[in-house]
């Protein structure tokens, strides 16, 4: 049986890891775990993009070599990825040589058999984005995409016959509705291919840190063409592909369902099922950039609230797939409320009390009478239907709302006084309450799964030591 395969973006190595790079793999791996969880056979890739002359440049500033500095970069990102608990399957470099044989492969018989054809540039090149923009793309002699000048290049180039594939595109797009998400982005690419494609240079003369053109190593081939035949670079003799579902930023979204497809479609492999595109995130109101010195580092916040914090901020704060922002204040309020509040003090007061009132032997029962129990009833499908989706904004409004519902169950019924009136009311209630976190610590694991491994240990000794999210002025 096929693997369920998900991908991240490659991440170019010109700069360490920041946000933007987290929040795209902190939500492959919590999709990734989630199947896992539901016994279903899961393989996450994630990897870097290596070539291209912003690595040139980025080595040379360093007073380093290309590969001497993506090596140092790949050691940060895997650093990263260990903190966050990313449980990836495979990280795949584009200098690596399954990858390097892979793309001369598909280069070679694209150009073998028509798709590719050597032919000679002429007009704006972004330097920054290394790519070319029309007339029409550019705006006051700057780039569409970065806002960067622009300079006019003229340079002999492969080409890959995108506008061949411009009709098969339409029809992909209209016969697999899932295959653009969030739907509302589809609109954009569907427009994007109807007012015309254009013919995409794949190789440069002026970068020479790339993969050679077979046959013709007076050119590299484009970094783009070359970073994203990695996805069946990794999924060479394994029975994974096609890819379930390609993560990426909204910023490279026409790559992936453009550009991507196409190259699919000359080379003779099915189409992803889906590829999801989240928003951007600015930091308290500015756009992230180097000028402004915003880059979040993920270590800072995962020393200061630990990575499961990190994990839940990141995809609690906003609905995926749309833009928000990221403030340190936000993270604290998040952190103190949701965490240390709500999530904390419901497992601190409910073992407290289970040990308090000699009711440590009690089974974890929902009574589906209760609003509580009916929350917990309705939580295995409402939330693997979220996810589904990837919805994991709401996925954790489900746990947060047992949460909430399970503390003002502990506040309305009063089991002090129940304690000294009812008990068997109390142990009712109270089994209510176990069942509750019980479901929450099997539930939370995809999203924070340090924290469900410690409320689990809890269930399990029946006591709690020390707070799972102290406080933090």
């Amino acid at each position: 049986m096929k693997k369920f395969y998900i991908t991240t973006p490659l991440y170019y190595v010109n700069g360490k890891p920041h946000l933007g790079h987290s929040y795209t793999t902190i939500a492959a791996d919590v999709l990734a775990r989630f199947y896992r969880s539901k016994k279903k056979e899961v393989f996450l890739l994630t990897g870097t993009d290596e070539h291209g002359s912003k690595i040139e440049e980025a080595a040379e500033q360093n007073d380093t070599t290309p590969d001497l500095w993506a090596d140092e970069i790949v050691k940060d990102f895997k650093a990263l990825w260990k903190r966050l608990d990313i449980s990836y399957d495979d990280f795949i470099r584009t200098t690596e040589d399954r990858h390097i044989e892979m793309v001369q492969e598909v280069f070679s018989k694209l150009l073998k058999q028509g798709d590719i054809y050597k032919g000679k540039y002429s007009g704006w090149y972004c330097v920054a984005c290394e790519s070319f923009c029309t007339d029409s793309q550019v705006v006051n002699g700057k780039c569409p995409d970065c806002s960067k000048p622009v300079s006019q290049l003229e340079e002999e180039s492969y080409f890959f016959k995108l506008t061949k594939y411009q009709a098969q595109l339409l029809e992909y797009f209209e016969k697999n509705p899932g295959f653009l998400q969030p739907s509302w982005r589809s609109s954009e690419m569907v427009n994007f291919v109807k007012l015309g494609l254009r013919d995409l240079s794949v190789s440069r003369t002026q970068v020479k840190w790339g993969i050679p053109v077979p046959g013709d190593e007076s050119h590299t081939i484009y970094v783009w063409f070359d970073a994203l035949i990695n996805y069946i670079s990794a999924a060479r003799d394994r029975d994974i592909w096609p890819c379930d579902i390609h993560f990426v930023g909204k910023e490279i979204f026409k790559f992936h369902t453009v550009i991507w497809p196409a190259m699919l479609m000359a080379f003779g492999l099915p189409l992803p099922e889906k590829v999801f595109a989240h928003g951007w995130w600015t930091v308290n109101g500015d756009k992230m950039s180097k000028s402004k010195n915003n880059f979040i580092d993920p270590h800072a916040f995962i020393d200061k609230y630990g990575s499961d914090a990190y994990r839940y901020f990141v995809l609690r704060q906003i609905p995926f797939g749309q833009d928000g922002d990221f403030s340190e204040a936000s993270f604290a309020d998040r952190y103190n409320s949701d965490l240390a509040n709500n999530l904390g003090n419901l497992v601190s007061r409910s073992f407290s009390m289970l040990n308090k009132y000699s009711l440590n032997d009690i089974a974890p029962h929902a009574d589906v009478e209760t609003k509580l129990g009916k929350l917990q009833a309705e939580l295995p499908e409402k939330f693997e239907k979220s996810m589904e989706k990837i919805e994991f904004h709401s996925c954790i409004s489900l746990l947060w709302e047992i949460i909430d519902e399970s503390n003002r169950t502990i506040d309305s019924e009063k089991p002090w006084a129940l304690y000294k009136t009812d008990k068997q009311k109390l142990a009712k209630v109270m089994a209510n309450i176990l069942a509750g976190v019980v479901a929450v610590s099997e539930y939370i694991g995809c999203f924070m799964p340090q924290t469900s491994e410690k409320i689990k240990k809890i269930i399990k000794e029946k006591k709690v030591t020390e707070p799972l999210f102290p406080r933090i002025i």
